[in-house]
């Protein structure tokens, strides 16, 4: 027999052989339980099975070498110790594990990182970060191509967005503003780390139709316009005795103004959570304004009115006050106190379907708040906690992105 040193060496190398598998059943099992389960299993028992693995080990190292069989019991006593300690450490390692894995791994979650800091640009103090499109603006399968023109346009197109938000929230809010820019039907944006946008876009389908309100009928007429007459004003078109009211679908003049006004453009920059850039290109507005003077007005009114206004050739324009827009100022707020507002849709399929807002503790399991819940075309605005939530009600929400995305999550 060997002298003891040398024993204690063998038997380190024998403990090491036979409880690398043993160790790593341990792991795996400590691990599952905890993650599934939420609660630890027994230490002992994970010994007892390392150990039988271990044996099992063992024996088939006796096959290979029969000198393995000649050990002595110090070298033994010293692999046994060796299997345990490497059990034991395996099993507490998979439990931990298994106690802090996210129970929850998605793509959106995945997909959640910040953009290089080499494209970040500050400007008063504040981050920010000009997309632009690169490469060709593909086709969405199943609508009609762009046209050249369009296409071109999109290409050249460049805007800047706060730089601390999420890839996934920036891919989000840049196909809202090119939908909302270029009229577009569908749009799709894959942005990289340097802010490279690739984007796929279909044009709109409809003109005058689509923004005319279910119920009204547009009617276009020749009139003098006020200077400043845009798309969503409130207007009453005037001839003789003739009086009706009716929403502004599209109006040009003979000057027609091709930029926004800065005020529009002012309120779209705090909408967007962006800041005022000397680089924003400028570019005719989907939404023309009027220069004042003799010009065409197209007017959404209600189905007995349509008619009478066909016969009028011309007619004065009275617009009507409808107050000082208060939305900008608010969504700029939130934005400045790092939060957001997105709308989700409950579906059948969610925890939520059939709970009351109290119940549900959006607040406290979320770290959300629900600032309103539209129903069949009825809104609720700061719901109370025994309103009850159901299966295609949408929400709009407040919080962080990242509260956001996990709130969307749990919605599915």
């Amino acid at each position: 027999m060997a002298a003891l040193p040398v024993e204690i060496l063998f038997g380190v190398y024998l403990g090491l052989l036979t409880g690398i598998i043993p160790a790593l059943v341990a792991f795996g099992l400590g691990f599952l339980f905890r993650y599934f389960t939420g609660v630890t299993i027994p230490g002992f028992g994970v010994v007892v099975l390392a150990v039988a693995i271990a044996g099992v080990n063992g024996g088939l190292l006796a096959l290979a070498d029969p000198a393995v069989l000649r050990a002595g019991q110090e070298r033994l006593v010293v692999a046994l110790v060796v299997v345990l300690m490497l059990a034991f450490y395996a099993h507490a390692k998979g439990d931990a594990m298994g106690a802090e894995f996210p129970r929850r791994i998605s793509l959106r979650k995945l997909r959640e990182r910040t953009l290089s800091t080499d494209v970040v640009e500050w400007a008063g103090g504040r981050g920010q970060v000009r997309v632009t499109v690169a490469g060709e603006v593909g086709d969405v399968e199943g609508y009609p191509p762009l046209p050249a023109d369009r296409r071109r346009e999109i290409r050249d197109w460049e805007w800047t967005f706060p730089a601390d938000v999420p890839l996934l929230e920036l891919e989000t809010r840049t196909s809202d503003r090119l939908r909302t820019e270029f009229d577009l039907a569908e749009v799709s944006v894959r942005l990289d780390e340097r802010a490279r946008a690739t984007v796929r876009a279909a044009p709109g389908v409809g003109g005058v139709s689509k923004r005319v309100p279910a119920g009204k009928r547009a009617v276009s007429l020749t009139a003098l316009l006020p200077t400043g007459v845009a798309r969503g004003d409130e207007v009453t078109v005037r001839n003789g005795d003739l009086a009706v009211d009716g929403v502004v679908v599209s109006a040009t003049t003979d000057a027609a103004a091709t930029d926004d006004p800065p005020d529009s453009r002012e309120d779209e920059s705090m909408a967007d959570g962006g800041e005022e850039s000397d680089h924003r290109p400028r570019r005719t507005s989907a939404s023309p304004v009027t220069a004042g003077g003799d010009g065409r007005l197209t007017v959404a009114v209600d189905r007995s009115d349509a008619d009478r206004l066909l016969t009028v050739e011309a007619g004065r324009v009275v617009v009507r006050s409808r107050g000082t827009r208060r939305e900008y100022e608010l969504v700029a707020l939130l934005r400045r106190a790092g939060k957001r507002v997105r709308r989700f849709t409950v579906s059948a399929a969610s925890d939520l379907d059939g709970v009351t807002l109290g119940d549900a503790a959006l607040r406290d399991a979320h770290g959300v708040i629900v600032l309103g819940v539209k129903r069949e075309g009825e809104w609720s605005l700061a719901p109370r906690g025994e309103t009850t939530l159901a299966a295609g009600d949408e929400l709009f929400a407040a919080g962080t992105a990242s509260a956001l995305s996990a709130f969307e999550e749990a919605l599915r």
